[in-house]
């Protein structure tokens, strides 16, 4: 105990405090007269009580047990007083209803630490429902009058705006735009302007009054909606004052949100100062964010029907007339576009009649006019392309972008929509800058939904109507697979069935019927491809990514197939059948949940049921998924919420302990990165540069020519701007790889030159005739310049800036995928019968640093990893076996002097498995084992005998000792690893030829190491804690990082390398691997503050006073509960203000100008 706080002796109540009466309010009763008191003041009441009861009972002389029970009655009201809920009260004292201590007060979400410090309700806040305004730019938030009639902004008078300031207090706040109160320079009084003379108040602005002025267009405002499971769940927008009462913004920006238009709601936050006004926009812009920190690509980008627009429009055979033309294109021209001067490019088809292609007027929405710079590059497959041919796909699926003309290819999800970097919007944006990327999007969401309004896009029941060619196709397919089914089922009975390691005879059954049905579906799925006219709407719809998927049209038209219940088929709900409709035992598919029938021709009664079997899971599945990772992410951000990155480049936590020496590596943004965890694409950098400066009077490089001179450019100053001695020390991982990556890249170009001019024969001289042969890869000393210059900025602009929040965005990015993984864990038959846990399960099991994992795995690699006899060998080694496993028979033999056990081993059955086991080594095991038996007492017999005598004096008990041994020696392990239950040898077939590892089922990595055969260094596994314990905590923190990786990428997601090695260094840099949970936080963070506001309120507070912490109010948990501003983003740096020193201050004369008084100034 600290003996500044306090000494043991103060831990006795001898008084209580009584807190004021403002915080136990007594409320006037309805229903009985009088009041009714709140709990505090209850159990003051009482406790006042009782003293005076002991007062009296001493005075009156009472029994001393009486006094005592008093006395402990007492206490325990004291105790209630302070937590309600304590526990181990004697029945006979237990309260009678429930009470509301102090403790109650300040734990919980509702508490005051959670409900009232560190999230409050705001003042200047607005909320209501949302409605799609494809008009609106997609920076542009329409708010309704009424709103912004209420929501205010405080606007200093001056000199630029008085006039604006009187015409608004005139107008009062009743009529919009006008003004709510009037604070005047120098009182602290406010005037409301609904009263009173406004003309006067008007006249009598000065310079530095307050308006209340109401929100008008351009504002900046917050724009929110919850869950808020990332940051760009609130963005800054500019307001745009609209009539009615919803708020709308573009379509674009719903996937940041997650926003859709069934009746969310919003919430909408007005800034109240010029900083936060500033800093919102710069920070938080629509147009700042249009990518997603977590791996950098776009979010807000084309959706739905603008997707399904733009399709069709560049579709082969979109032709317009002139007039028609003219009239789409005018619909781009608004807003800050209305002026400009559209060039209509030349017309595609000139007899007989003049047409343009859907191809040139999509080509506008990159560059409208004459005087726009952009010229976008772009080549990529779409997600029709068939496959060979690049530009002459014969579905117009490969999309060609030459300085903003399209060229080929017909729009999609990959080329308009999120969540792809090969996105038109995403190459505006890093090679043109946010304001073009932005003003495309506001371009297109004019244009596409015109087209599509006036061309007409509808689905009705004859879409989903299936032809006879479709019906006859489905017959073919449900009969051939009902066969395949009938022949398992076949096979099954007879006992011709080939089992899959690892299952039972019905568990492999399973497997093969489960996949044969699952195919049909998709089957059906191809055959509707084939049968459907391209007009189809749905299938249109499909195509281009805008909604649903092949399966769910097959589902309507031809087959709902198989119905999986957490991954199998539907179980037994009654007797050995699934529903009384079937025979018992049946296996047939229609009796296992196999819907045969089409949305369109209607389910069955059995066939809905089980369908309705397979949704209600989904259904429950999602709401256990919400709270699982809405608690994972909480956890997640109150652990790494204090990590920045630092002016120096290191991550630290606001206590100054170093998490990362240097952000993920190499100090880049995850948000800025091009490739994949790369900051650079070179290929599309260079195909960008050769299109946009075509230097054609230029001569072309030759091999050697092109290295040189790249070697000569790149030693200028501005490319050594890391050589300074210090930032060598820590930068050389990120800045000089990257320049190694640019020499790789330029001596591959130039490799690929010199094969071109062997392969047709150009010498290296003649370069600039203006030949086709001499185009091909043709690069220009300018343009190699501007390439190594282009990829210098790209990369300086990828750096992390500092201050910035690394933790916060590390937590979001993993916590929210989290929320879109399914939470089940379905087991594959497939991976060699190795069951592996996934998705939320597996992540929260990682993240806990859990000892015990549900699912631990051990890749062991062979020395020999082309034999499978060698695997088999190694396997026998490694996996436990037991007694009972090799003997034929363990049976007791009486005899009239003796008794023993005589143990029959199968030799057959060992030399089959390739163990390595005899007689003695089995003798061996069983004296090692725990069963007392001692080396005398086992007998060996030739070579497959091994008797076991019990050693027991008395005849009595000997039978039992017997029974016992009987029971236990075919448990005893003759050979392997006993905490390993299996192993599985896997087969690689990548490289064309088999490549044999062992997947090992348990734990005791150590021991699967050391055995003979496996390859010690190329060994792994999947329990953290198992890998620590064995070989350190790098290898600890390696496991974390691969494991996560893993699982997210059989989810399909992506997650920046970068957030997930802060993660794991977050884990494990204090030199134990530590939870994301109570326990880890508490050893990772000292502030009580923190730990208080997450779990455990009122134990961290009584440890905290009992030991005197101290709390230096630092992280960003405790800043926000004293509400002071934290140090991290903006927050980070001090600003100083240099004050001018005057060379000499003026002498002036003084009243009592005399020596004595003061030491003169000037000598």
């Amino acid at each position: 105990m600290n003996p500044e706080a306090g000494k043991p002796s103060d831990l006795i109540l001898t008084r209580l405090l009584v807190p004021p009466l403002c915080i136990r309010p007594s409320v006037v009763s309805d229903l009985k007269s009088g009041t009714n008191e709140d709990d505090l003041t209850m159990k003051l009441t009482e406790i006042i009580f009782l003293n005076d009861v002991i007062k009296k009972h001493r005075i009156s002389g009472a029994k001393t047990q009486m006094i005592m029970e008093d006395w402990d009655f007492l206490q325990l009201q004291c105790a209630l007083y302070i937590n309600s809920e304590l526990s181990g009260i004697p029945l006979n004292m237990a309260p009678k209803k429930w009470t509301r201590g102090f403790v109650q007060r300040l734990k919980g979400k509702q508490g005051r630490f959670r409900g009232n410090l560190s999230g409050k309700r705001v003042d200047f806040s607005g909320r209501t429902v949302i409605s799609p305004d494809p008009n609106l730019r997609i920076d542009e938030v329409a708010v309704p009058i009424h709103v912004a009639k209420i929501l205010t902004f405080p606007e200093k008078v001056n000199k630029a705006n008085i006039n604006f300031m009187r015409k608004l207090v005139r107008n009062g706040p009743d009529v919009h735009p006008g003004a709510n109160f009037i604070q005047q320079r120098h009182t602290q009084m406010k005037r409301f302007l609904k009263y009173g003379n406004r003309e006067k108040m008007a006249q009598e602005l000065k310079f530095g009054d307050i308006v209340e002025r109401h929100l008008i267009d351009g504002d900046i405002v917050l724009f929110n909606r919850q869950p808020s499971l990332h940051k760009l769940s609130i963005m800054a927008h500019i307001a745009r004052v609209k009539p009615h009462r919803t708020f709308r913004f573009n379509e674009c920006v719903c996937t940041p949100y997650n926003a859709d238009f069934d009746g969310d709601e919003m919430n909408l936050h007005l800034p109240q100062t010029e900083e936060a006004k500033a800093e919102a926009l710069v920070l938080m812009g629509t147009k700042a964010n249009l990518v997603t920190p977590r791996n950098g690509e776009p979010l807000i980008a084309a959706i739905q029907d603008f997707l399904t627009g733009a399709y069709l429009l560049t579709l082969k055979d979109t032709f317009f007339d002139r007039a028609k033309a003219c009239q789409i294109i005018a619909s781009i021209l608004v807003g800050k576009d209305e002026k400009i001067k559209v060039r209509l490019p030349p017309p595609a088809i000139l007899k007989p009649v003049t047409l343009w292609t859907g191809k040139q007027v999509f080509s506008l929405i990159l560059k409208p006019s004459d005087d726009c710079p952009v010229k976008a590059n772009l080549r990529t497959k779409g997600k029709q392309y068939c496959g060979k041919g690049e530009d002459l796909c014969y579905n117009d699926s490969y999309v060609t972008i030459q300085n903003s003309e399209l060229m080929s290819g017909s729009m999609d999800k990959g080329t308009l929509g999120s969540g792809s970097k090969n996105n038109i919007f995403y190459i505006l944006l890093r090679d043109w800058g946010q304001v073009e990327a932005a003003d495309a999007m506001s371009r297109l969401a004019r244009l596409a939904p015109v087209y599509l309004s006036n061309r007409g896009f509808s689905i009705g029941i004859g879409d989903v109507t299936p032809g006879q060619g479709l019906l006859k196709a489905k017959y073919e397919l449900l009969n051939a697979g009902y066969k395949k089914c009938d022949e398992y089922i076949e096979a099954l009975n007879t006992g011709k069935l080939q089992q899959q390691p690892g299952c039972t005879a019905e568990e492999t059954l399973e497997a093969l019927i489960l996949k044969e049905l699952s195919v049909i579906r998709d089957h059906a799925g191809s055959a509707c491809l084939r049968e459907l006219d391209k007009s189809n709407s749905p299938l249109i719809m499909a195509l281009c990514g805008s909604k649903g998927s092949f399966i769910n049209i097959s589902q309507m038209i031809a087959c709902v197939g198989q119905q999986a219940i957490s991954g199998s088929r539907v179980p037994d709900g009654f007797e050995n059948r699934s529903l009384p409709h079937f025979e018992k035992h049946s296996k047939l598919p229609a009796a296992k949940g196999f819907v045969a029938n089409s949305f369109y021709s209607g389910l069955t009664p059995t066939e809905f049921f089980f369908h309705t079997m397979a949704g209600r899971e989904g259904l429950v599945d999602t709401a256990v998924k919400t709270a699982e990772t809405g608690y994972m992410q909480r956890r997640l951000v109150k652990s790494l919420e204090d990590l920045c990155s630092q002016y120096d480049l290191t991550v630290r936590s606001s206590t100054g302990d170093i998490i990362q020496f240097i952000y993920g590596g190499d100090g880049l943004d995850p948000a800025a990165m091009e490739g994949k965890d790369e900051p650079l694409e070179f290929k599309r950098v260079l195909d960008n540069i050769r299109a946009v400066y075509p230097c054609r009077s230029e001569p072309a490089l030759s091999k050697n020519e092109l290295v040189l001179t790249s070697e000569s450019i790149m030693k200028k100053n501005e490319f050594l701007c890391c050589r300074d001695s210090f930032l060598q020390t820590l930068t050389e991982t990120g800045y000089e790889k990257y320049n190694e990556e640019i020499k790789k890249f330029i001596k591959g170009v130039s490799e690929k030159i010199k094969k071109t001019r062997d392969k047709y024969g150009i010498n290296d001289n003649g370069t600039t005739e203006p030949r086709v042969l001499y185009q091909l890869d043709r690069i220009t000393p300018t343009q190699l310049e501007k390439f190594l210059e282009t990829c210098r900025d790209k990369y300086m602009r990828a750096q992390m800036e500092p201050g910035s929040a690394v933790g916060a965005l590390c937590a979001q990015s993993i916590g929210e995928p989290g929320t879109q993984m399914t939470l089940k864990t379905f087991h594959f038959a497939g991976v060699a019968s190795m069951n592996i846990t996934l998705g939320v399960p597996r992540i929260k099991e990682i993240i806990n640093a859990s000892k015990a994992i549900s699912t631990p795995i051990i890749t062991a690699q062979l020395d020999k990893d082309d034999d499978p006899d060698f695997a088999r060998l190694v396997k026998g080694r490694i996996e436990k076996t037991l007694l009972g496993e090799i003997s034929e028979y363990i049976e007791e033999v009486f005899l009239p002097d003796d008794c023993f056990i005589l143990v029959k081993l199968s030799l057959e059955r060992i030399r089959l498995l390739r163990l390595e086991v005899n007689a003695e080594t089995v003798r061996y095991s069983i004296c090692i084992s725990k069963l007392r038996v001692k080396p005398g007492d086992v007998a060996v017999h030739g070579e497959a005998v091994v008797c076991v005598t019990p050693r027991e004096n008395s005849k009595s008990s000997m039978y039992y000792v017997l029974q016992s041994l009987k029971e236990e020696l075919p448990k005893v392990v003759v050979q392997g690893i006993p905490e390993v239950s299996r192993a599985v040898i896997h087969i690689d077939e990548q490289s064309g030829k088999e490549k044999y590892k062992l997947l090992v089922e348990g734990d005791n990595l150590r021991a699967v190491m050391a055995t003979h055969g496996v390859k010690g260094t190329k060994t792994s596994s999947n329990n953290t804690y198992e890998v620590e314990k064995t070989l350190g905590i790098e290898a600890a923190r390696t496991t974390i990082i691969n494991e996560i990786q893993y699982t997210m990428v059989n989810h399909g997601m992506s997650i920046d390398r970068r957030h997930v090695m802060l993660l794991s260094d977050l884990m494990t840099y204090k030199g134990e691997v530590l939870g994301i949970t109570r326990f880890g936080l508490a050893k990772m963070k000292e502030s009580v503050l923190m730990l208080a506001s997450f779990e455990k309120t009122a134990d961290h507070l009584f440890d905290a006073a009992y030991f005197g912490q101290k709390d230096s109010v630092c992280g960003v948990s405790e800043c926000i509960i004293m509400g002071i501003p934290m140090n991290i983003g903006t927050g980070l740096f001090k600003l100083l203000h240099k004050a001018d020193k005057e060379s000499t201050p003026p002498r002036r004369p003084l009243i009592f100008d005399n020596n004595e008084f003061h030491i003169p100034i000037v000598t």
